[in-house]
């Protein structure tokens, strides 16, 4: 057989390894993750044991502009709340 096969597979293991160094430098090297998680108080406890499209529900109720905490200029949309506001 000739030596073209094995330096191919050489050369493509190295290039995983390399692709593979890659992925993990550039995932460590990602920001901390900085969005508040879900509270554990009285008010959100209920929510911790519902599926999150079905807690989503609720947050708009108190999560308006004019409901009991309103979500800051720039806030992102509103439909997915527990994509970011991860329960702990």
């Amino acid at each position: 057989m000739p030596e073209k096969p094995k330096r191919n597979t050489l050369l493509y293991n190295i290039m995983f390894v390399a692709a593979g160094a890659g992925i993990i430098l550039f995932l460590l090297a990602a920001p901390p993750e900085t969005t508040v998680k879900l509270p554990h108080d009285d008010i959100h406890q209920k929510y911790h044991a519902m599926k999150k499209k079905q807690a989503e529900k609720f947050c708009e109720k108190c999560h308006n502009p004019q409901g009991e905490a309103p979500l800051p200029q720039g806030h992102p949309p509103k439909y997915r709340c527990l994509f970011c506001h991860k329960r702990s």
